[in-house]
């Protein structure tokens, strides 16, 4: 283990690694997946709410400082297939407006340096690979398509038909979520209640490992070093490309070479790992633009409905994404996973447990997203010490508190009697993004379009870290449609040797 090597070295296993090694495997091409944690085992606690939500049985133990300094458990997963081991598998593309310029209220989303059209084929590979559920054509936001969603919408249960009804009733245009799982004739999902938030006992959920990770390895062209964790990117002597990397592992610290590295440890670590080697960093941008978005879950209680859903993350509505009536954007709201009582008191806990289970018996929960815009002073650092400091204070709170009142407004309108929010905080994580920005000019980004190092010639950054906008759509299917293009359009592939 002292000197391993590869065609293409891969620093970690999520949506941007996994499906670049599988678009490379596709190739023929040696890769090597460097993955810090470990398979997440199959368990009976991958299904328990008191294992997941209240013992964060499969969160790190790490700490991470705020801008103050104050230290907070980072939402973050080290296994293999990443953070999407437990995401909640919604996989929308991005609207054809969200690549370009678009006016907010409190600032400017900028425009991307590809347009939607360049990366639209690759949307359909990714929703092939993801196995994709929807109907096109129902949400008015929806972007144009060169094909058909791969796989039928998941049919809505009695309560979300009831909803959805209840939703055109009042005006609103409601449409079946884009959701990642493996559901119909011989598939392994059985429509359970444990999916957002939830790891999959049965391999059900479209996750960077079953989807991509599993079928890269057996083309037999892709291994994968678990429990090994990057610690410095080393430039060669010009320092204009990578010569090896330093991993530390069981047996204490080893190198690994390769012709080429994708970076995929995610927009926060991807970031801490390039400043703390003290690479690619000539623009000074290297950990800036951070950007999150900014959501609340919503919980809408009427003691008259009982709610007895089983998989409830159907459905959800686009009516302001564009303009919320004053000439800007607002955002999304989505249906998420049914939530139990015993869910509710990770947040509410002084709460007691009977009324929390009343309440979640009696409500179904949503998540408003806003998009977050980028500032460079919305950064990660590292401190002296090699820890991760967060510097954050986003920019759009006014417009999500402005598709909150507005969506309690219709909510009532639909017929509930209260409404309960959970705003998310900075350890939630949620679809970090933006802290190596692409772009075509080497001073104001990061990457080129492709993902590459402006700076370095073999080095590749391929996660949320490239995103220049967050939009207000989930980005992993985004992240997964980019790996595909760059690997079949740049430079990552070929000359390979």
């Amino acid at each position: 283990m002292e000197n391993l090597s590869a065609a293409v070295v891969v620093i970690g296993s999520g949506i941007g690694g996994a499906t670049t090694a599988f678009a490379l495997a596709k190739k023929g091409i040696d890769v090597l997946v460097i993955e810090r944690g470990d398979y997440l085992p199959k368990e009976p606690e991958n299904w328990s709410p008191q294992a997941i939500f209240i013992d964060q049985r499969y969160k790190p133990t790490e700490k991470w400082l705020d801008g103050s300094g104050k230290e907070f458990g980072p939402g973050v997963h080290y296994f293999v297939g990443g953070n999407s081991k437990v995401y909640g598998a919604a996989l929308p593309r991005f609207r054809e407006a969200d690549f370009g310029e678009i006016k907010h209220l409190e600032g400017i989303s900028p425009a991307w340096p590809f347009t939607y059209t360049d990366i639209e084929p690759y949307y359909c590979q990714a929703e092939e690979l993801y196995k994709v559920h929807s109907t096109a054509g129902i949400d008015p936001t929806d972007p144009p398509r060169s094909k058909p969603f791969p796989f039928p919408a998941i049919a809505h249960e009695g309560y979300v038909i009831d909803l959805e009804k209840r939703f055109r009733k009042i005006g609103l245009h409601p449409f079946p979520n884009a959701m990642g799982i493996d559901l119909g004739e011989n598939g392994k999902c059985i429509r359970c209640s444990t999916c957002d938030g939830f790891a999959c006992k049965v391999d059900a959920k479209s996750d960077a490992q079953s989807c991509a990770l599993d079928q890269a390895l057996k083309t037999g062209n892709v291994r994968i070093l678990t429990n090994s964790k990057v610690e410095r990117l080393v430039a060669d002597e010009s320092g204009e490309a990578i010569s090896h990397i330093v991993v530390s592992g069981k047996n204490g610290e080893f190198k690994v070479h390769g012709q080429r590295y994708v970076l995929s440890a995610g927009a926060v670590n991807s970031a801490a790992l390039m400043l703390k080697s003290g690479v690619g960093n000539s623009s000074g941008l290297v950990g800036r633009n951070f950007m999150m978005h900014i959501n609340s879950h919503v919980a809408t209680f009427d003691p008259m409905r009982k709610n007895d859903l089983t998989f409830q993350k159907t459905l959800s509505f686009n009516d302001w994404y564009f303009d919320g009536g004053k000439g800007y954007p607002l955002g999304a709201v989505q249906l998420i996973g049914k939530v139990t009582g015993l869910m509710m008191k990770s947040f509410a806990k002084k709460v007691p447990l009977s009324l929390l289970n009343y309440i979640a018996d009696h409500s179904v929960e949503f998540v408003l997203m806003t998009e977050d815009l980028p500032d460079p002073e919305n950064r990660i650092e590292v401190t002296k010490g090699g820890r991760i400091q967060v510097f954050l204070k986003q920019r759009g709170m006014k417009t999500h508190m402005e598709l909150l009142k507005k969506a309690k407004r219709y909510l009532r309108k639909s017929g509930y009697k209260a409404i309960f929010r959970q705003p998310f905080d900075i350890s939630m994580n949620s679809h970090q993004c933006g802290t190596v920005k692409a772009g075509n000019d080497p001073q104001s980004s990061v990457l080129d379009q492709y993902c590459k190092s402006h700076d370095l010639s073999n080095l590749y950054i391929i996660d949320g870290g490239f995103f220049p906008s967050s939009a207000a759509m989930n980005p992993a299917l985004t992240i997964a449609a980019q790996a595909l293009r760059v690997v079949a359009e740049s430079g990552l592939a070929k000359g390979i040797i």
